[in-house]
């Protein structure tokens, strides 16, 4: 008894040896290898799964374009339902150029058809002669990625459950056997992740596509059902098909590691910068801008991204009401001229209604601007346009998420936010002061029987501030902060 328990105490004691981590495939989609650590798992197959038109084959292709392009892997795309004209017609819209791949040798497309008549007619079923022709194109064009869009295909008219489970653990074997990195498609099933309930069993890596309708909105989202061996984000995330392909959005799980700065940048305005301390914001923090309509909270936004411009920085200005043209037309009766940078190239502008999707596309949109920009300074104007889409809880966990997002890649966040009449003049309807660095309140006031734009600064952590009230006037000459009406 003694000898066994010292036996299971040096056991219990003893460190195991470090294992190696998992070999992953970069997908090149953005988002998707942040929330997967790294990509799909190498020379192992994922199941993409969904509903129709989610998004399945146009995962697959990119991974596999991506992976040709990117990483120098050659590709197969296998396909049971379109032709090769139709896919290289398809993808060609989202800047992919299947023909150019194919000349370098780098890609291939079989497609091959399975009449269900035939399938219904024979006895005994395999995939012998799928592998046979894989095999001689993986081996033509030396592929290192593979795509089998859909997989249901390749069964549609047998009822032998048997035969089918047998010959997907089959097809997946012969896949990790060769050491090809896998994607394989699969239509949703009733209360299963796949019409047959077995493809998630037998797959490392299990992604599910959602293309939901909620009040006549669509939004498409990503979730990571499993991943053998591998942490990686459970979350649902919204993503984005447009020209450049899929972007996903992987900010649902950001944590508050963010890097802070005590560089400073100018607000655009320097009476404004002296009461922030004499050098303006934080680099990288977050700043509310509220007040009723007409007080110069889109003025104050707009000296700020003419500022970022004129250091050679960029800055991206998202509007939820007026057009570019608009925009740039007004700020110029104030001596603003973002003609200048967007010509130049420094200022971009994302306009949109806020009817014309959901939450999380608006978030997804303006993420992706971000990612594909990389702009400096950021400025959405006014949040509060949002409230149409949802209710003041969504539309707070949205922007926490966005100030999370620019908070992790150092961008300096302006919103704008409008106070409606007889409201808290010190309270905002996105509710989200809480969560800003600095907070500036702009109100008309009365003084000497005048009507005047006022200003104030409610915090601003970190830094000295001052805590009088000026009176912001708009002209001609620009934007000038006085203590007192002229």
């Amino acid at each position: 008894m003694g000898v066994a328990a010292k036996d299971v105490v040096m056991r219990s004691t003893t460190t195991p040896h470090a294992l190696p981590p998992l070999p992953k495939a970069p997908s090149g989609i953005h988002g998707i290898d942040v929330i997967t650590e790294g990509g799909l798992p190498r020379g192992r197959p994922t199941l993409v799964c969904g509903n129709a038109g989610c998004g399945k084959t146009l995962l697959a292709m990119e991974f596999l374009v991506r992976g040709a392009t990117e990483y120098a892997e050659p590709g197969l795309f296998v396909s049971f339902e379109e032709t090769r004209e139709e896919l290289i017609t398809n993808v060609s819209a989202l800047g992919f150029d299947l023909i150019d791949l194919e000349e370098k040798n780098l890609f291939a497309v079989e497609y091959i058809f399975l009449d269900r008549n035939d399938i219904e007619e024979v006895g005994d079923y395999t995939l012998d002669g799928l592998f046979i022709r894989l095999a001689h194109v993986i081996e033509r064009i030396g592929a290192r990625r593979i795509a089998l869009d859909t997989i249901e295909a390749l069964f549609g008219g047998l009822q032998n459950e048997g035969i089918i489970r047998a010959e997907l653990r089959r097809l997946f074997r012969w896949l990790k056997e060769r050491g090809i990195t896998a994607v394989v498609t699969a239509e949703r099933g009733d209360g299963t992740f796949t019409r047959h309930g077995i493809e998630e069993y037998v797959a490392d890596c299990v992604i599910l596509l959602d293309h939901r309708v909620h009040d006549q909105i669509s939004t498409r989202r990503l979730r990571v059902v499993k991943y053998r061996g591998s942490t990686h984000g459970t979350n649902e995330y919204p993503f984005l098909i447009d020209t450049h392909g899929m972007t996903v959005v992987p900010i649902t799980n950001l944590d508050l590691n963010h890097h802070v700065t005590t560089e400073r940048i100018s607000s655009g305005v320097a009476p404004l910068d002296e009461m922030l301390g004499g050098d303006g914001y934080y680099r990288g923090s977050t700043i509310l801008i509220s007040g009723t309509a007409g007080t110069g909270k889109s003025s104050l936004a707009a000296a700020f991204v003419t500022g970022t411009c004129e250091r050679g920085e960029t800055a991206l200005y998202v509007s939820f009401e007026e057009s570019p043209a608009q925009i740039t037309r007004n700020m110029g009766s104030i001596g603003i001229n973002l003609h200048r940078n967007i010509k130049a190239g420094r200022l971009h502008f994302h306009t949109v209604r806020p009817t014309m999707g959901g939450l999380e596309l608006h978030l997804a949109m303006i993420a992706d601007r971000i990612i594909r920009i990389n702009p400096q300074v950021v400025v959405i104007d006014p949040v509060t346009a949002l409230m149409t889409q949802g209710f003041q809880g969504e539309v707070r966990a949205l922007l926490t998420r966005m100030i999370d997002l620019c908070k992790q890649r150092g961008v300096t966040l302006l919103l704008t936010s409008l106070t409606g009449p007889g409201q808290d003049p010190e309270g905002t309807d996105v509710g989200v002061s809480s969560l800003v660095d600095t907070w500036l309140l702009v109100r008309n006031l009365e003084i000497k029987q005048t009507r005047v734009r006022g200003l104030y600064i409610l915090k601003s952590r970190g830094m000295a501030h001052s805590n009088q009230v000026r009176v912001l006037q708009l002209s001609s000459d620009g934007i000038r902060l006085e203590e007192e009406v002229q």
